[in-house]
Formats: structure tokens, sequence, C-alpha cells
């Protein structure tokens, strides 16, 4: 069966899966579904509605790729003047910033900051729907697309993070979830932004994915083990097929016996708990976003071989040209700063970030000041809970907050 036909019946089933949806939530959806319906923009559509200011900002990065950022400055209700500590809010792998607003205000974390305090500041990396451009190629050029997770390290996040610190004057705190949370550590594992950056808090964090139980994600990782040789510069893979690349790729897995692409959700993340249905029907339908096939072979060499490092390229030449060795550099976390505030919250259910890697993690912080890390384990988690969930307020981000507000 073709792929797209698996998403029309994965989205029958969960948009049949939930009937008593409230009159906010309903309401949220809608506005979610005029982003498709009317190209209006994330301020317009989904926020402003909402009683919220919000504010459009164009960062460039280092290696010219214009990102798109939001802002909501202040809660629904206004609140007291004066300087609000500005956080960052990081999205994953196949998303975009509306990981933080795909639920009702009182169960998204953007809005929940915005609510309590907090200057909120939504990043969309590159390639997304808002962040699709460069300052001299084409999104259908495949040197745009010649970059892996290690480019969002050294690129983006410091162009996003050093644009927030000097339009505010403060250090930030920063918030991730699943790449999101690789990115940063990896670039904290190189002393940088750390001396912008007050705290951080790691949802579903990902670093090592050597227990990664996933059916898709092991899939991925397996059928990437060639480093697909044709062109290192790739073209972006969908899961909204688009291109043949994902449209070919996604069936191969979805191919395989161990994979049950009827239930996509768990089959790529575990078996999340406490999502509503009507917000799973909204992401499948509308934020799956594209990355580079480069991205997706870089975390298969992460799976395979054990060790955080960078991209290799595969021959000695390439990573000379690259690295100035043969070898791609690791990434040593217990390089991380020990006084940086850490917050990781990960759960028990949670097949992309096993609990065993997240252990590993936590082993390579062991010598991180005792009253700067915090390790929360939420047993019925699983990866999309920790930004998706109907109760993530009382389990994770009144923690959160209250993690913030001590490091403040």
């Amino acid at each position: 069966m073709a792929f797209h036909s698996w998403l029309l019946v994965i989205t029958f089933v969960l948009s049949m899966g939930f009937h008593c949806e409230l009159a906010g939530a309903r309401g949220h959806r809608q506005l979610l579904q005029s982003l498709e319906a009317t190209n209006d923009g994330v301020c317009t559509a989904v926020v402003s509605p909402q009683g919220y200011e919000c504010q459009e900002y164009e960062v460039k990065t280092q290696d010219g790729y214009i990102l798109t950022m939001h802002r909501i400055p202040q809660g629904r209700g206004g609140g007291s003047p004066g300087k609000r500590q500005p956080v960052l809010l990081q999205h994953g792998l196949l998303m975009d910033g509306l990981t933080w607003l795909l639920n009702p205000p009182q169960q998204s974390l953007a809005f929940v900051l915005a609510d309590n305090g907090f200057d909120v500041w939504i990043t969309h990396g590159r390639g997304t729907r808002w962040s699709r451009r460069h300052e001299s190629l084409d999104a259908s050029n495949p040197a745009y697309w010649a970059w892996s997770w290690d480019e969002l390290a050294s690129y983006d996040l410091p162009a996003t993070v050093g644009f927030v610190f000097q339009k505010t004057g403060q250090k930030l705190h920063y918030v991730g979830h699943s790449m999101g949370t690789l990115t940063a550590l990896s670039a904290f594992s190189e002393g940088k932004l750390v001396n912008m950056i007050k705290s951080a808090a790691l949802l579903s964090p990902v670093a090592y994915l050597t227990y990664m139980a996933t059916p898709i994600g092991a899939a991925a990782a397996s059928a990437f083990s060639g480093e697909v040789r044709t062109n290192h510069y790739l073209l972006l893979i969908y899961l909204r097929p688009v291109l043949p690349v994902g449209t070919q790729f996604l069936e191969s897995v979805c191919a395989m016996p161990e994979v049950n692409c009827y239930d996509f959700m768990a089959s790529l993340t575990g078996p999340n708990c406490c999502l509503n249905y009507s917000t799973v029907d909204i992401f499948l339908k509308y934020e799956l976003e594209p990355t580079s096939v480069r991205t997706l072979v870089h975390f298969s060499q992460t799976f395979r071989r054990g060790v955080i490092a960078k991209y290799d390229y595969e021959s000695s030449m390439g990573n000379m040209a690259a690295y100035g060795e043969s070898s791609p550099p690791e990434y040593h976390m217990s390089n991380i700063p020990h006084d940086l505030p850490l917050l990781l919250s990960y759960g028990g259910g949670d097949m992309l970030s096993d609990v065993k890697d997240v252990q590993l993690l936590l082993n390579d912080l062991s010598n991180h000041d005792a009253d700067k890390l915090v390790a929360q384990l939420v047993k019925e988690y699983a990866h999309m809970d920790f930004v998706m969930a109907v109760n993530a307020k009382q389990l994770v981000y009144d923690g959160l907050i209250a993690f913030f507000n001590k490091h403040s």
C-alpha cells in the first residue's frame, strides 16, 4: 500500500478515536487547521486569536540560512510590567515550532510559560515550513540540504540563542525536545552558548541511541546503514511523501514485519500514554516536517556505533577536509560545564530515548554539581507525551517552571 494511503488510514482511525473534545480544544484545532487553509502565519492563525501578543523575527545563521522565530512576550492577561525572563523553545526532528502550540493554551508549554511570567521565543529549524530560505540557495537545490544535526548545533543554535540574548539583554532558559536536546548538549560540550544560558530543560533527552527500540527508528537506522552513497547532498525527505525518495523509503520501512504503520505514532516513538487524539490528528496532517537525509544518516551512525560524534563522511579524505583528522571528532558530554543547571525529564515508555540511554548520559554527567542536575523519570510517558500529553503541565511543566525560577 502506498504510504499516503497509510496516512489516510491513520488519520481516519485517530479522528474516530476521540469524541469528547472540550470546546476550547475544538476551537484551537480549527485555528491550527487554518494554517493549511489560509497560509496564515503562526502569529495570525494560532497565537493572536488566543489572546496573546505575538511577534515574528528573522535570524540569519553564519552559513546563510534564514530562520523564523516567534515570540510571545507575555501572558494572555498581560501581567506586571518589567523585564521577563526569556525562554527559548527548540523542537525536535521532523517537527517545527508548532510542537509547543499543538494543544490548547492551558496544555501547551509555550502558552503555559507565557502565562507564568516568561518571555517565550519559539524557533523553527532550517528546512521547516517557516525557515526554508537561504541568502543564496533555493530549497530546490540539493546543496541547500547539505547539513546534519552538527550544523544545527554549530550554526542554528548560536544564531537563535545569540539573537534572543542580544534582543533582551538577558541570559535565557532553554527548553529542548528530542533532537533539540542533542544539539544543545553537543554545543554545551564544546563550550558554546553556555555564557548566554541560565539553565536548560531537556525533554526526552537524546544523546546515546544504543538501546533505541522503536521499530521505525531501528528500521530507519538499518535502511541508512549504507550511508545512501549516491549523493552526500541528498534532497529532503518528507513523511508526507512529495518526492520519490520519501515514498520509497517509507514504503520499505512499513513493509518490515516488525513495523506497524497502522499505529504510526507508537511505532515511531513508543506507546504514548496521554495524547489527545485530536492533537495527534493535527500532528500527522500538518506538523510532520522535512529534514535532510544527511541528518538521518547521522542518527544512523550514532545508533550503530554507540558514540556521539560528528558526521562521518565515510572516507579519510572527506573527514580530513571537514575536521582535519581521518575520523570524526566525538562530542564528550562530560565536558559540559559542571555548574550549568540541567533538568532531564524522560519517559519510562520512550523507545527513542530509552531509559538505559539516558542513564549513559547521566553517567557522563556524574561530576555535575549535585544542586545543578535534576533527573525526572515519568514512568508512563513515551517520547511525544512530553510535548503533547494533556497532563504534561501537571507532570512536567510545573516542575520545569519551578526549576527555571530557582535558577533565575
